[in-house]
């Protein structure tokens, strides 16, 4: 009995224990329109916190949107405080009334999204860069538009269910003067 409950516990402890679902901001203002916000410019600063909470990294990532018809292009272009470079360029489509699918270079298989209210839940594995090595992550990104149009953007990665730190981001778009 105390090895099922050991069991149960570790699993727990493994896996968490969160609950929210995008439904959940389904009436949150402002309603975040995917498109409509990544077309054209935009700017975003970030970091990654290990899973200790030490801040490892920071950047800040350039993007281009693109729109036609059910898809987006997105040309993002990250500059990282130690002076290396990386572009991710993603290739995103509209497959319902409020899901997404996405495809980019380091990305495996295909990245999922919801949309609901003010908040997308993306979701998918990355071969992510380290050195001169790669690592299988996955990635569940939360981004919510808050008012003003800035969007925060908090990605649990993990790799075997394990979590090993958090990228945190802030979108911007740029302040048109109108005279």
């Amino acid at each position: 009995m105390k090895t099922i409950l050991g069991s149960i516990l570790i699993t727990l402890l493994l896996t968490g224990c969160n609950s929210m679902r995008p439904q959940d901001f389904k009436d949150s203002e402002p309603k975040l329109v995917l498109f409509d916000y990544f077309e054209g410019k935009t700017s975003a600063w970030g970091m990654f916190e290990d899973r200790f909470g030490n801040v490892r990294r920071q950047f800040q990532v350039d993007i281009e949107g693109r729109v036609k018809g059910n898809e987006i292009t997105l040309d993002e272009r990250f500059q990282y405080n130690d002076g290396e470079k990386d572009r991710r360029i993603w290739q995103i489509r509209k497959t319902g009334d409020h899901t997404f699918e996405g495809t980019a270079d380091d990305v495996i298989g295909m990245a999922k999204g919801t949309v609901q209210g003010n908040a997308l839940n993306w979701t998918y594995d990355l071969n992510l860069k380290v050195g001169d090595s790669s690592y299988k992550v996955h990635f569940d990104d939360w981004m919510f538009l808050q008012p003003g149009g800035v969007m925060i953007n908090r990605a649990r990665l993990s790799k075997w269910g394990v979590d090993i730190g958090e990228v945190t981001l802030f979108f911007k778009k740029p302040v048109v003067d109108v005279e």
